[in-house]
């Protein structure tokens, strides 16, 4: 694989990631499950490691995410990044982040079905995208996306 070569594929998957966290911050869930494979999978973590939520399938990522965040204004970074590039159709990348919901003071917090998320009035998080891309007809998507926790903060 060329120098050229490694750099698109960077860029392309840089690009990927500012779509997801644009689409997440726009409330766009299902332009955000659709960067997924079909059968791609999504699981934030906490601090310690626990699963908060496991999503699989762009319907179960659209509508657990769109559920979680309610109408909370959503706010998530995007900062260094690694990529270890396996071939010209896979990669794994690791992504710096922070991520912020502040729910309205008339929205309701409450405990998902199904999750290990307490019912929050803001979450403000730092911590690490870990994702798995494929290339599927020329075209780059998440396989797997597990977000890690250096630090996570609630009020409630």
């Amino acid at each position: 694989m060329t120098a050229l070569e490694k750099l698109e594929i960077t860029d392309q998957i840089r690009t990927l990631m500012a779509r997801y966290v644009h689409n997440a911050d726009s409330k766009n869930f299902n332009a955000l499950a659709k960067l997924f494979t079909e059968n791609g999978t999504f699981m934030p973590l906490d601090v310690n490691g626990t699963p908060l939520l496991q999503m699989s399938g762009r319907a179960e990522i659209a509508n657990k995410i769109s559920t979680s965040v309610g109408q909370a204004t959503a706010i998530h970074h995007l900062f260094s990044f690694e990529l270890n590039i396996q071939s010209h159709e896979k990669t794994h990348a690791v992504f710096a982040m922070e991520d912020h919901l502040i729910r309205p003071v008339n929205e309701e917090s409450k405990v998902l079905i199904e999750s290990n998320v307490p019912a929050f009035r803001t979450l403000h998080g730092f911590g690490h995208y870990h994702g798995d891309f494929v290339k599927i007809e020329e075209t780059w998507y998440i396989e797997k996306l597990v977000q890690t926790r250096l630090k996570l903060d609630f009020t409630y």
